[in-house]
């Protein structure tokens, strides 16, 4: 009886672990993310102004890159959830795949807007249609906002369930196709300038780089598990609200 009351107690204890870890997560990557902006647009140098035409733009670089990354992780996020639902039916993976792809949604247009704001800039004109990892990316974004104005445009269910899961699926192939895009389909996007022997970055500007790599890690990963609680508790609400209109109260 002893151990089965301990074993209670951590379930019952979990979901507020969960939410308090969430919440703290969430909290440290905004504030990550706001130092990050701060010291890329007031302490961390530009690049030279011979290799751009708008270096002062390029600082939007600290929050464009972190953005991506983040967003790259909540594709993946995704992925794993959506056939963790759609091979072993666990609820688990159905909500992990609603909650990862409004994640993925709001840093793919975070990571899209910054870098139409420094394309603008830097090309006279805010994307260019014929590079391919823009286009890839812009694929993941638009499959993010498919999925979620879908679900919430039809009744959840079984087949439901199935449809926007197999699109988390099969859309991961564009998250390797964008970040091989550089490497071999470089047209105006830059290449990749860390751990590579192409390029490197000064210990100031990988500083700030890091630090927003690390906030908005934590921001993903906190938005992703209170969007975990949250589609639960909707998913408690609809049950509640079929339970009273069955009984007629």
């Amino acid at each position: 009886m002893g151990d089965s009351g301990r074993q209670i107690g951590i379930v019952l204890l979990l979901p507020r672990f969960m939410r308090d870890l969430g919440t703290l997560l969430l909290m440290s990557g905004f504030a990550g993310a706001g130092l990050t902006l701060w010291l890329g647009l007031v302490w961390a140098p530009s690049v030279s102004i011979d290799a751009f035409e708008a270096p002062i733009a390029q600082k939007i670089f600290y929050w464009h890159v972190p953005s991506a990354w983040a967003a790259m992780i909540a594709f993946t996020l995704l992925f794993v959830g959506s056939l963790a639902w759609f091979v072993k039916r666990k609820e688990w993976g159905w909500n992990l795949h609603v909650a990862s792809a409004e994640a993925s949604l709001a840093f793919g247009l975070m990571a899209v807007w910054s870098g139409c704001i420094w394309g603008a800039a830097e090309w006279g004109v805010p994307w260019d249609w014929t590079d391919v990892r823009l286009n890839t990316f812009a694929l993941l974004t638009l499959l993010a906002i498919f999925l979620v104005l879908g679900r919430r445009s039809q009744p959840d269910g079984i087949e439901t369930r199935d449809t926007f899961a197999t699109f988390g699926i099969y859309g991961f192939i564009l998250v390797p196709t964008t970040y091989l895009a550089t490497r071999f389909w470089q047209i105006r996007h830059p290449g990749p300038v860390v751990a590579t022997s192409e390029g490197s970055l000064n210990s100031d500007m990988g500083m700030v780089l890091t630090l927003g790599a690390i906030s908005f890690t934590l921001l993903v990963i906190g938005h992703t598990i209170c969007g975990i609680r949250l589609t639960k508790m909707e998913s408690r609400l609809i049950e509640i609200q079929d339970i009273i209109d069955k009984e007629g109260i």
